[in-house]
């Protein structure tokens, strides 16, 4: 699945430090804002405690986890929807990606300059909000005029319906309401992917805290207020120290866990946010399950069992027969496959069977 998460915020929040955490890449983090300006993406292994079970009740000669991208955008400044601080490069970059991680800064540090002169996250995340709403205004303003004058003949049913479409958003982002919000028809959904339309693509806010406020986080207005506003939007929240996840790299398991016990943390913010990102993508995962390989492959939610046999190759695609199947939890309950075979819960599905998130698979087919 070639999907990327976007890394967006104000400079100085924290975007690049939580970057090179999850990506544990070395690219530049520095005090000063535009440090980064072209986009650094990163591959990263999804955590998924599922694979860990699986690879201790099968003894596979090899585990493998799955992945997906994380992209590094430059730091945004209010005016950006008008050219400020290199605004329409960076936005340029968002539009390539397929969801956002809004980073909003609540750590107060005299040593890392903040482009406003002060910390308040939730004026930084409407300054971010809003500069994504006005960048789709303008590009809907732009198109609306050229497809106006078709659609006022009425003989191109194509522009008639995409004229009714922009005119819709237009109104909402008018409004300083994000597209997301709205509920469009899956052929609407279609027409406006093809408009990489900022405000339409999937949040997750992530609040950059210290290691007090990471303590308190019940008694911390900014995250109840940010938690209580994320909610509002149907998105999710998260916070972490992006200082302490960047401290917990360069420690082995153990030290990893002693100081995760220190912190009372029950694991690492940056799994958190690796598995929501992952999520807020659509993205889910199936296993394949063997002497040779404990596998975990990413498939779209709503892929077929056909879809995902080509996630693996394209022959088994083309081949496919059938797919031998049984839930995670099955599997893990009555002690493997053949345990499962005995239960009558191992399944045979045909090329429609909607895969399901923690499923193993085995696919036959034949070419």
């Amino acid at each position: 699945m070639s999907l990327t998460a976007g890394i967006v915020g104000l400079p100085n929040v924290g975007k690049s430090t939580l970057f090179n955490a999850i990506t544990k890449a070395s690219i530049l983090a520095a005090n000063y804002p535009f440090a980064t300006i072209e986009p650094n993406v990163g591959t990263v292994l999804v955590p998924d405690e599922r694979l860990e079970t699986l690879d201790a009740m099968v003894s596979p000669k090899k585990k493998v986890p799955t992945t997906f991208e994380f992209t590094d955008i430059a730091g945004l400044v209010k005016g950006a929807s008008k050219g400020e601080g290199l605004g329409n490069q960076f936005l340029s970059h968002i539009r390539a990606v397929d969801a956002i991680i809004h980073v909003i800064r609540a750590f107060d540090d005299a040593n890392v300059t903040h482009v406003d002169g002060s910390i308040d996250p939730v004026r930084d995340l409407h300054t971010i909000q809003l500069e994504l709403i006005l960048a789709d205004l303008e590009l809907v303003s732009t198109r609306l005029p050229k497809v106006e004058k078709k659609a006022a003949l009425k003989v191109d049913e194509d522009a008639v319906l995409e004229h009714q479409l922009l005119s819709r958003v237009k109104t909402l982002l008018e409004a300083e309401k994000p597209i997301r919000l709205a509920e469009f028809s899956a052929d609407e959904m279609k027409r406006l992917k093809g408009f990489g339309l900022l405000t339409s693509k999937p949040m997750l806010y992530v609040l950059n805290v210290s290691e007090d406020q990471l303590k308190a986080l019940d008694t911390l207005e900014s995250y109840q207020s940010l938690k209580a506003f994320a909610a509002s939007e149907n998105a999710d929240l998260t916070a972490l120290s992006a200082q302490i996840e960047s401290e917990l790299i360069g420690f082995d398991e153990v030290e990893k866990q002693e100081m995760l016990e220190a912190l009372e943390l029950e694991k690492s913010g940056l799994d958190e946010l690796i598995q929501k990102s992952y999520h807020v993508l659509k993205l889910r995962t199936f296993f394949t399950a063997g002497e040779k390989e404990v596998r975990a492959w990413t498939f779209k939610e709503g892929m077929t069992a056909k879809a995902c046999a080509g996630v693996i190759h394209s022959d088994f695609e083309k081949g496919f027969i059938r797919a031998e199947t049984v839930a995670y939890d099955d599997f893990v309950t009555h002690g493997g496959a053949q345990g499962a075979k005995e239960k009558g819960v191992y399944r045979l599905e045909g090329k429609e069977y909607a895969v399901q998130d923690g499923d193993i698979l085995l696919f036959r087919f034949n070419v």
